[in-house]
């Protein structure tokens, strides 16, 4: 694991958004965001690079809301 400044902040921002989303999906019993909060919280840990993070979180998300859309 790389420990300089780049990829610890990238995945302490992904982790919050991460841990935000399980929160707002534990209270409002929605599965989508609970789970995409799980797995924003857990995948920075095996990413070595920031825009690898980056990219990922962005596709999570991306997916998150298209399946609200979808009326998930």
């Amino acid at each position: 694991m790389d420990f300089s400044a780049g990829p610890l902040i990238t995945s302490l921002v992904v982790g919050s958004v991460g841990f935000g989303l399980y929160r707002y999906g534990r209270k409002a019993e929605r599965m989508p965001q609970l789970l995409t909060g799980v797995v924003l919280m857990v995948f920075p840990y095996f990413v070595p690079g920031v825009a690898w993070m980056i990219g990922i979180a962005v596709g999570l998300i991306g997916g998150l809301v298209v399946a609200v859309r979808n009326g998930l």
